[in-house]
């Protein structure tokens, strides 16, 4: 079948994702959502929709009863995953578990506090590999900080990044988490690898 691209508009068009090379996203719903698929009513939020694979993987990993919200601003996105682009996937946006909010994820989880047991955050680049300014608060420590008080006891918050980053995980301990990075492949065993935090709340 066809493979579908998202690339970066302006400056060099760099590729953001592919849909043969999805192995990080769904790493980065597949390790948080099996660490709290037991808890009761599981709630969970995903920041970013891209190509619906960290959503697909966050439905598989959870149970019946579980909520997985996405923060989505591109309205685009969101009609090419209900059309061409969901069957990659596995049209995640049709199960009734999925709840999309057409908004930033930072203003999301900043009006739940103690509302997800985990937050997963596949917005630009990561923390260093920005390419909308406007994303640089998500990952600040007051962004970080967010993160923790929208976070349930012992909720967990999974980061994708292009790169490695050992400020960031210095970030995370100072926000009240306990940090580990992950590298993973983006596709199988072999391709780019990339970095995913996982990081549990231990404050609160």
């Amino acid at each position: 079948g066809e493979d579908f691209v998202i690339k970066i508009q302006g400056g060099d068009g760099g590729q953001l994702m592919n849909t043969r090379m999805h192995g990080s996203e769904d790493a980065l719903a597949e390790i948080p959502c099996r660490k709290v698929a037991g808890r009761p009513q599981s709630r969970v939020l995903i920041g970013g929709l891209g190509m619906g694979f960290t959503l697909a993987s966050a439905l598989k990993h959870l149970g019946k009863t579980a909520e997985v919200v996405v923060a989505e601003l591109v309205p685009g996105v969101v009609e090419w995953n209900r059309g061409p682009l969901g069957e990659k996937s596995g049209n995640p946006l049709q199960d009734p578990r999925t709840v999309i909010r057409m908004e930033d994820v930072a203003k999301v989880l900043q009006a739940e506090p103690n509302g997800f047991d985990a937050i997963m955050l596949d917005v630009d680049n990561g923390p260093e590999g920005l390419t909308q300014k406007a994303n640089s608060w998500l990952y600040s420590a007051g962004g970080l900080s967010a993160c923790a008080k929208a976070l349930r006891p012992k909720g967990v918050l999974a980061v994708w990044s292009a790169s490695a980053d050992k400020q960031f995980s210095d970030k995370l301990r100072k926000a009240g988490f306990k940090a580990e990075e992950v590298q993973v492949f983006a596709h199988g065993n072999k391709g780019t690898r990339h970095t995913i935090w996982i990081a549990e709340k231990i404050k609160g």
